[in-house]
Parts: C-alpha cells; sequence; structure tokens
C-alpha cells in the first residue's frame, strides 16, 4: 500500500462527497433558477424539484455527518503546512455546518409557512412543524445567506483541489479520486 492510499478515503466516504457534490450542483442553479422571474412557467416544476431533491438530500446529509463521526478521517500528508490544515479544517467545517442548516432551514422554511413537500406529501410523511409563518420567514434568510456561503466555500474547495492536482501535484486529489476506491487499496 502506498502512502497515498494509507492516507484516502473508503469507497462509502467517497461515494458521500460525490453524490452530495452531484445534488448540489442540481439544487443550487436549481434554486436560483426557481426564485428568479426568468421563466415563471417553470417556477412551479422548479420549485417541486429543489423541495423533492431537497427532502433526499437532507436524509443525506444526516447519513453523511453519522458516517463521519463514526469513521476517522486520514491524515493529511506529513508536507502540508499547519495553516493549510487549518484552513482545510475549518473549510470542511464549515461545508458540513452548512450542508445541514441548508435543507434544515429549507424544510422549515417551506413547512412553516403553509407550503408542501409533494415528495414527502406521496409518502404520506407529517409535517415535522406547523404554520410558524415568522420563523419561516426567517429560515428564508437563513436559507438564502447559507446558499451563498456554501456556494462560495466550494468555489474555495474545487480552487483547493485543482491547486493541489495541477500546480503541486502531492497525491491530495487521490484521497478523494476516483468516487469508488480502486480493489486491493486500504479500506
Amino acid at each position: 500500500m502506498t502512502n497515498t492510499e494509507s492516507r484516502s478515503y473508503g469507497t462509502v466516504t467517497r461515494l458521500f462527497h460525490w453524490v452530495t457534490a452531484l445534488i448540489l450542483f442540481v439544487q443550487i442553479p436549481t434554486g436560483i433558477a426557481m426564485t428568479s422571474e426568468a421563466i415563471p412557467s417553470l417556477n412551479d416544476t422548479l420549485f417541486i424539484l429543489h423541495k423533492g431533491i431537497g427532502s433526499v438530500f437532507l436524509l443525506l446529509v444526516f447519513a453523511r455527518v453519522v458516517w463521519k463521526l463514526t469513521h476517522p478521517v486520514p491524515a493529511l500528508l506529513p508536507q502540508t503546512p499547519i495553516l493549510q490544515r487549518r484552513i482545510a479544517s475549518l473549510t470542511h467545517s464549515l461545508l458540513y455546518v452548512l450542508l445541514v442548516v441548508l435543507p434544515v432551514s429549507g424544510y422549515i422554511r417551506t413547512i412553516g409557512d403553509g407550503y408542501p413537500i409533494e415528495l414527502l406529501d406521496a409518502m404520506n410523511i407529517p409535517p415535522l412543524v406547523s404554520h410558524i409563518p415568522e420563523i419561516a420567514r426567517q429560515m428564508l434568510v437563513l436559507h438564502k445567506f447559507s446558499a451563498y456561503l456554501l456556494t462560495a466555500l466550494i468555489a474555495v474547495h474545487i480552487a483547493a483541489a485543482v491547486h493541489h492536482g495541477l500546480v503541486m501535484g502531492d497525491g491530495v486529489m487521490a484521497r478523494i479520486w476516483p468516487p469508488v476506491r480502486r480493489r486491493g487499496t486500504h479500506a
């Protein structure tokens, strides 16, 4: 086993990472499009899509958090400077906080303002909160702010990955890519 392999993530963590990324690359543009007035005829469809995917995403995020809490993160490469370690740790922590805040605030905003989440209704899952319009309005602000902050952090995260992969060539990308760990490498 190479040093990079011993410091890389397992398949489950990799899949959580890349499925999360895929969902966010759908959710963020959908959220922007549905709140714009560019194509009003699509707004209802986009809202239904965004709320449905958001409900699935909420479950994914909670499973991901439980997995993270029960499976230690592999150590960074020894040559990683202390400042980079701290920035990486802070960025990852903020990403996780926002991954929880976004679907929770979206859910409370939607249900608390009396709107349905069609996917949950179709599954006969009752609302977890009642009609709370004042809190729903606050959750809308939190949801939008968190989406902007998450988008900025994703940009930083991608820039750091590109820097490590293309400029430094230090093997950091191999910790999380490909999404499924190759056979014969450490779990």
